[in-house]
């Protein structure tokens, strides 16, 4: 088995390779980066150390391409993944990596006869709907109504019959723009293609920021004793996220490559469901027992553009259809992030702090 990895070099992508790696030494991995988000040389050298191929090249570049040889399935990991991104700065850029981009891949995929795994974003649903959801207010955070009346969300959380309708963000639209074009080359050119459409995934060697990588920005800023804010609805720390952790995923997309023609054609939801959401209220006393500080937490009342209070995963389809569920807990998950960075702290402390 040759499989390449899209963004190879970043949190997702290197864990994948690692972790493959792991799992079989007599497959073949490629990761394929432009190495442009600081902290993938970190990564980068983990999968040197491991005898894991590297490709430095670009998605947007077709040329970049042809320094790979055939490969049996791609994992596309490559995205620019912020949404404040799109909307604040540069649509062309955004937009060139996240659709141009994956047109290259799928082509290069088709070319190869190879099978595609592509990890979408629950940023495909539309920021209005979501905000349409009924909630109610506890003191930690905001959870979902029993009594909704919009189809595709129950207690569980949203699930892929959610309304795709309305505005997502330049971001959300660019990952279900692609979404469309695959369902085209699956059904035309007769490919292999899987969809899974993430949430918040965390875990070591990913390089939290503001705007994209939340569950590290907050270990991060623990750690080094750093201030973090509240954004929006007013300034509570209220809203909600599932977390899944990288560990889990892999467990996902391991299942699916081995088993392809079962999920083919099909878009999942994966996330790390009800038991493993959280507010950012609940995620600082979590890093708060875990790491052993507290840290001033500013509240900023006004909510940011594209926000959303709420977005919790119901894992039901992918469960049914696998049996996969996540196995690793919040906690898990910010005890890990805590020992990557205190094992790396040095290096880390430049790209984090």
């Amino acid at each position: 088995m040759h499989i390449l990895i899209t963004g190879g070099c970043g949190f997702v992508g290197s864990n994948l390779a690692l972790k493959f790696k792991e799992y079989n030494i007599e497959y073949s991995i490629t990761c394929f980066d432009n190495l442009k988000r600081r902290g993938s040389e970190m990564n980068l050298r983990l999968l040197k150390e491991k005898e894991i191929d590297f490709v430095h090249g670009d998605i947007r570049n077709n040329e970049d391409f042809e320094l790979i040889e055939k490969v049996d399935f791609v994992i596309d990991c490559s995205a620019e993944p912020s949404v404040l991104s799109g909307l604040e700065r540069g649509q062309k850029q955004l937009l060139n990596i996240n659709l141009v981009g994956t047109l290259n891949i799928l082509n290069w995929a088709k070319s190869w006869g190879a099978g595609m795994i592509f990890l979408s974003t629950s940023r495909v649903y539309p920021v209005e709907a979501l905000n349409q959801i009924k909630v109610f207010e506890s003191s930690t955070r905001f959870d979902i109504d029993p009594q909704q009346t919009l189809t595709g969300i129950s207690e569980k959380g949203i699930n892929e019959s959610f309304s795709l309708e309305g505005y997502k963000s330049i971001y959300g639209a660019s990952k279900y723009a692609s979404e469309v074009v695959m369902h085209e080359f699956e059904h035309f050119y007769n490919m292999n293609i899987i969809i899974n459409r993430c949430g918040v995934i965390a875990g070591p060697h990913q390089m939290g920021k503001v705007d994209q990588g939340v569950m590290v920005l907050w270990v991060a800023r623990h750690y080094w004793k750093r201030e973090l804010s509240y954004f929006g609805y007013g300034g509570t720390g209220k809203q909600v996220r599932d977390v899944l952790h990288i560990d889990d995923l892999f467990e996902l997309v391991k299942m699916q490559i081995l088993n392809p023609s079962k999920y083919t054609g099909k878009v999942y939801n994966a996330g790390g469901g009800l038991e493993n959401s959280t507010s950012l209220k609940e995620l600082t006393q979590i890093c708060q027992k875990v790491v052993g500080t507290t840290i001033n937490i500013a509240s900023v009342p006004q909510t940011r553009i594209a926000d959303i209070k709420l977005y919790v995963t119901d894992n039901t389809r992918i469960e049914k259809e696998s049996g996969w569920m996540p196995q690793k807990t919040i906690y898990n998950t910010v005890e890990d992030v805590f020992m990557w960075i205190r094992q790396n702290e040095k290096e880390l402390k430049q790209i984090l702090n």
